[in-house]
């Protein structure tokens, strides 16, 4: 078995022991610098990077292949890619690139297979009269219209 595919068949194994868990990148380059990226339904602590490392080192021959290995979590500033990474950010303020480079900022307030639903706060210009009055506009987005969502961080 190819240096890569026995990484990956250890960390599916790793990642079926632990559901709360997803992979959300993994990096292999030419040098053999392994880069793993997790997330979690609720976080991922220290514990669970550990836990995954040893997952691999533990099953790996140093003699047979030499590598580095990197586990992290997925950060605040990485993008948001799986369902389950929006799942977990319900609640939270988003911006939300779509492919068409038009950008929408709001908060997730629910998330399914195929798109997610941001609710949208903003004044316009009333219909009838002078002024402006507040809108609350709720908007699906598919997953597939999106180039790039990061959660917002405010302080």
């Amino acid at each position: 078995m190819d240096f890569k595919t026995e990484v990956n068949r250890l960390i599916n194994e790793f990642l079926l022991t632990r559901p709360d868990l997803f992979l959300v990148d993994l990096k292999i380059s030419a040098a053999s610098d392994v880069t793993l990226i997790l997330d979690g339904d609720n976080g991922v602590t220290l514990q669970d990077c550990l836990d995954a490392s040893r997952a691999i080192e533990f099953n790996m021959d140093r003699e047979v292949h030499d590598f580095s290995l990197q586990v992290m979590s997925a950060g605040l500033s990485e993008p948001l890619e799986f369902p389950r990474q929006f799942k977990k950010n319900i609640g939270r303020p988003v911006d939300v690139l779509l492919n068409n480079d038009s950008k929408i900022e709001g908060e997730l307030i629910n998330v399914d297979d195929e798109k997610i639903v941001i609710r949208l706060e903003y004044r316009r210009p009333k219909v009838i009269g002078k002024g402006k009055e507040d809108v609350v506009e709720d908007k699906e987005i598919l997953y597939s219209d999106i180039k790039k969502a990061l959660v917002v961080i405010k302080f």
